[in-house]
């Protein structure tokens, strides 16, 4: 099951999934009219649609009886409305987010994997914070189910997801389209980019070497947003279009990590992962109180203002590796 799986995530990893020998795939949602869309333009026996909110936990113990195995998807993302709402932030990826914890232990679903975001380490925004909560809510479960009992918890971090709903890409494009300046908060910002196509590659590979409580993480590089918006204007044909630096939105970083210095510094790499094991302490520190943790040592926090940036050719060639930008270019006579 895909909980919020008519998101731009919900329908990738669906495709991906429809492709193997899947017996079935639920799609959970509150949104009945994007539910119809997908079922029109995907028909495929195998997918059954189930409306619900993750906010209510009876909907989502219904859905997830006989379910396997759950990707839990739905939240709110929006930085700049979850400042305003964070209540609402709270509801959906907190509570709404231990609901679908509970129905995954209720219904003994073999794994659970919780997508979150770069956004969760060290935040300074609402989002961020819900999004940190809702790791710490699917850690305590996993220390609770312990090794061998119940789903195998875990949970992804991933960065910025390249042409997803709501994303500065489409509405650079929109703007080139219409005529209007590119709009640009702060030109040094760094974030990382990841086609969707890698940000399901993560999720399935979570599912398949994932531990009691891990957080997985897929290496990547990073770029400016400044160097972003020339890359779109080059591949667009307008090298030349107007930028407008518009000031910094609510709640928004220079940069963003995906793993914090003291989870680094306990990282296992695996290959273009990074693993990063819970911490599997009682609650009882009494011997840490004199004597402190030896084992942990120093690490870099891996932030898209530390990794590589992608040189322009390459943030190109990246680009013009998406499906909706081939689109684009298409419709304007590009190609």
């Amino acid at each position: 099951m895909i909980t919020g799986g008519t998101g731009s995530f919900g329908k990738t990893m669906l495709l991906r999934l429809l492709k193997t020998d899947v017996g079935e795939v639920r799609i959970f949602s509150r949104d009945e009219e994007k539910q119809d869309a997908m079922r029109h333009a995907i028909r495929d026996e195998r997918v059954r649609y189930y409306i619900g909110d993750i906010r209510s936990r009876d909907s989502v113990v219904y859905a997830t009886r006989g379910v396997d195995r759950i990707f839990h998807a739905a939240a709110l993302k929006q930085v700049p409305s979850c400042e305003f709402f964070p209540m609402e932030a709270i509801q959906t990826n907190v509570i709404g987010s231990e609901n679908v914890i509970r129905a995954a232990v209720t219904n003994d679903v073999k794994s659970l994997v919780c997508l979150s975001t770069d956004k969760a380490v060290m935040p300074v925004n609402a989002m961020g914070m819900s999004k940190a909560l809702m790791e710490k809510a699917a850690q305590a479960a996993a220390r609770e189910m312990g090794s061998g009992n119940g789903p195998t918890i875990s949970c992804v971090r991933y960065g910025n997801v390249m042409y997803s709903r709501g994303s500065v890409i489409p509405l650079f494009i929109r703007q080139i389209r219409d005529g209007n300046p590119i709009t640009l908060t702060e030109p040094t910002m760094t974030r990382f980019l990841m086609p969707l196509r890698d940000s399901v590659s993560l999720v399935l590979f979570a599912f398949e070497h994932a531990n009691q409580g891990d957080i997985f993480i897929r290496k990547a590089a990073s770029a400016t947003i400044l160097d972003l918006a020339q890359a779109v204007k080059n591949i667009m044909g307008v090298p030349e279009h107007p930028v407008e630096i518009i000031g910094w939105r609510h709640g928004e970083k220079l940069y963003e990590s995906l793993a914090s210095e003291r989870e680094m510094a306990v990282a296992e790499e695996m290959d273009d992962y990074f693993r990063l094991p819970l911490d599997a302490r009682k609650l009882n520190y009494a011997k840490y109180f004199s004597q402190g943790n030896a084992s942990v040592t120093e690490a870099r926090e891996y932030s898209s203002h530390s990794v590589d940036r992608i040189p322009m050719p390459d943030l190109e060639a990246l680009l013009l590796s998406l499906d909706e930008i081939q689109e684009q270019r298409r419709e304007m006579g590009l190609t």
